[in-house]
């Protein structure tokens, strides 16, 4: 099975949706200090530090996880699934990240199971489980093609990062909307290769937004959690 169906879609829609309760309003990745520092003013440097974590930074990580952890449950292979999910958690750069994305992350398996139960979900184990390893995890019991689950978490992921810069720069909802235009073909390319990536090309280079997110930590005002 390759084409999303519509139940696959209705799923993606639902879980990727901002109703959907893993808080994910309440995380801005590092962006709220980099706005108060001024490495992001307006929609133009905006637009350009998320293009950034999109090939060189934590997007493509997730990417590539998103894809090894797809195909593990796919195959049933329970043992590398763990290994896995431990990768994910080893490789968040600060204690924020690491809250990120394992607080949305067991939000979201806990949920999931709940209203959306499959078989590959009881196979983590309960505490420190990634984002993109629990929307995986459970695209891939759901049998929901890997193209498909991919493309959308990592728009909603996206998505999350401009609502953030649209309301700390701030922004109006218009060019919020042009940058996700803008960000759309990007995301769509990199998803592309990330499908062929070996685990060994896991990395990235985006050292301003690791430092961001340590910088955060110590933020005099904040709204967001990291």
């Amino acid at each position: 099975m390759t084409d999303a169906n519509g139940d696959h879609l209705a799923k993606l829609m639902a879980w990727l949706s901002p109703a959907y309760p893993v808080g994910a309003f309440s995380y801005s990745h590092g962006l709220e200090w980099a706005v108060e520092a001024g490495d992001i003013t307006d929609a133009a440097t905006l637009e350009a530090w998320l293009r950034t974590l999109i090939w060189h930074g934590s997007a493509w990580s997730d990417a590539v996880l998103f894809c090894h952890i797809w195909r593990t449950v796919a195959d049933d292979s329970t043992e590398a699934l763990a290994e896995l999910a431990e990768l994910s958690v080893a490789l968040q750069p600060t204690a924020e990240r690491a809250l990120e994305a394992t607080a949305q992350g067991r939000a979201f398996v806990e949920m999931t199971r709940s209203t959306w139960p499959c078989v590959a979900l009881d196979h983590l184990k309960d505490g420190t489980v990634t984002y993109p390893v629990a929307v995986a995890t459970a695209s891939a019991g759901h049998a929901i093609p890997l193209a498909a689950a991919l493309t959308a978490y990592l728009n909603a992921l996206v998505a999350n990062w401009i609502s953030a810069g649209v309301r700390l720069i701030p922004l109006g909802q218009t060019d919020g909307q042009r940058i996700t235009t803008a960000l759309v073909p990007e995301i769509a390319a990199m998803a592309e290769k990330a499908k062929d990536a070996t685990l060994s090309e896991i990395g990235t280079a985006t050292f301003r937004a690791d430092i961001a997110s340590m910088k955060h930590e110590t933020q005099y005002t904040r709204l967001f959690r990291s």
